[in-house]
């Protein structure tokens, strides 16, 4: 195999879709229902890190837009805009298929 070149992934992992993202809460929209009547928010998370890429620091800032359905919406309600935390869910296409959505599916707060 060539440098550069990509080996074949285990099978467990072709299916994998798995984000941990350390941030900051800095929008939540109002509380919204699905069609299917579970409690949803629309959030706004930012990430700032140092972190090493082949070996060399790199500073990493993002803001990425976020979604929380169902249960998890009741931890994240109790946040204030500012508060920092652990998230935890999966990625998904954007509303008709523009950019990126984080699903939000897990919060440690002290994270």
């Amino acid at each position: 195999m060539s440098a550069g070149a990509f080996a074949p992934l285990p099978q467990a992992a072709v299916s994998a879709n798995r984000l941990v993202l350390h941030a900051q809460l800095v929008e939540r929209g109002a509380l919204r229902y699905t069609p299917a009547g579970l409690p949803a928010f629309d959030l706004g998370l930012k990430h700032e890190s140092q972190v090493l890429e082949d070996g060399l620091p790199r500073r990493v800032s993002l803001e990425i837009r976020a979604v929380a359905i169902g249960e998890i919406t009741r931890r994240v309600g109790a946040l204030e805009l500012g508060d920092s935390g652990e998230f935890a869910g999966f990625l998904s296409a954007g509303r008709n298929g523009r950019g990126l959505l984080f699903h939000v599916t897990a919060l440690d707060p002290a994270g």
